[in-house]
């Protein structure tokens, strides 16, 4: 089978297929985050209906609650959730190395406490290997530390060291076939340990590769930055993915570099929080401007929510803490991204790229958040 093939390209940007056991998903492509085996309040069949190939689950979180055991005995995870798309599965290197004062890292591994009970766990690149294989996922990625910002270049440098050495043994661990393992580019803001992540990544021959380290904390400008210094000199016949961005700007910048996936939380957090994408920006659904508001969501869009309802009753959902309101602004996010997507890769076929980002950006007014906005 083979796994990636680029279709046509535009300067730099590329519509590409990637074919799993799962179903076909063409790039570029956003993974709408599934870290419990679900994208919080929607359904398989939601997913199904919107022409969602894949989407992301987290293995930190799934080898803890439910447990290996449960998944195994109901035949892996697309199975337990019901899903018969594609899944990607992070190694949970970011939600292990996140818990700071509860983990213990060597070169053999993580040791860590979990989260809600304090509960003691061990993390080797092997065993991330063997847990994302009982999942079944059909793509992978290897154990890595993520280093936070700031940090030292020796701290960053040692840490680049820990990573690709535990990439050599996720590699060699990784037997099961039909399920893709992606190594992963580290290196944090400078550029030369980037591009030493580069070279020694692509030595060890990984069917994909993404860039990591970045969304946290480092603002804009340099994730940015990785994504210029990297995306030129990964592996032109292999998909490449950067790691938990994707706003609509971020998107339209980074396949512009030749990014082909995306995954963020962003879309589907803020929706639960009361703010929808339009196609003129941010619509904060609380604000006392909508509460006579008679118009969807954003008038240009079909999804079920904009079909529907006004933005006057979804702001009144929301009020009286309905969770229909967040349902519906959940689920209209999420087609926004899908049909952003749809968007670009037609531009892309068309070599028309430049032209549609402008068109867009003419209406879409970007806009901060609020700190409320982000919380789960």
């Amino acid at each position: 089978m083979e796994f990636f093939k680029v279709l046509h390209t535009y300067k730099n940007a590329r519509v590409a297929g990637i074919k799993t056991l799962h179903g076909e998903i063409t790039t570029p492509v956003f993974m709408p985050v599934g870290t419990q085996a679900t994208v919080k309040i929607m359904t398989p069949q939601d997913m199904e209906e919107m022409n969602i190939g894949i989407i992301l689950a987290n293995t930190y979180h799934l080898y803890l609650r439910p447990g290996l055991d449960i998944i195994k005995k109901a035949g892996g995870l697309h199975k337990f959730m019901a899903w018969n798309g594609a899944i990607l599965t992070d190694s949970g290197g970011f939600q292990v190395f996140s818990l700071k004062e509860l983990r213990n890292i060597t070169k053999d591994g993580v040791k860590f406490r979990a989260h809600f009970d304090g509960s003691e766990h061990f993390f080797s690149p092997e065993k991330v290997v063997e847990i994302q294989n009982i999942l079944g996922s059909d793509i992978m990625m290897c154990l890595d530390e993520c280093p936070p910002y700031p940090s030292t270049r020796e701290y960053i440098s040692s840490s680049l060291d820990l990573t690709l050495d535990w990439a050599r043994r996720a590699k060699e661990a990784h037997k099961k076939e039909g399920q893709f393992l992606f190594g992963i580019i580290q290196g944090g803001v400078f550029r030369d340990l980037r591009e030493k992540a580069m070279q020694e990544m692509e030595k060890l021959d990984f069917p994909g590769y993404a860039i990591g380290g970045v969304s946290v904390g480092e603002g804009k400008e340099l994730i940015y930055q990785a994504v210029d210094w990297c995306a030129p000199y990964m592996p032109q016949d292999k998909p490449r993915y950067l790691m938990g961005v994707g706003t609509p700007e971020d998107i339209w910048y980074c396949v512009e570099k030749g990014i082909d996936m995306f995954d963020c939380v962003f879309p589907t957090r803020i929706a639960r929080n009361g703010t929808a994408y339009s196609s003129e920006g941010l619509v904060k659904i609380r604000n006392a401007e909508y509460r006579e508001d008679f118009r969807p969501l954003d008038p240009g869009c079909g999804c079920y929510a904009c079909r529907t309802f006004t933005r006057a009753y979804i702001r009144h959902l929301f009020n009286v803490h309905e969770i229909l309101g967040m349902r519906l602004t959940t689920l209209h996010n999420i087609h926004f991204m899908i049909k952003l997507m749809d968007k670009i890769r037609s531009s892309i076929l068309e070599n028309s790229y430049e032209r549609e980002k402008e068109n867009f950006f003419s209406r879409y007014k970007t806009g901060g958040v609020d700190v409320e906005d982000l919380k789960e």
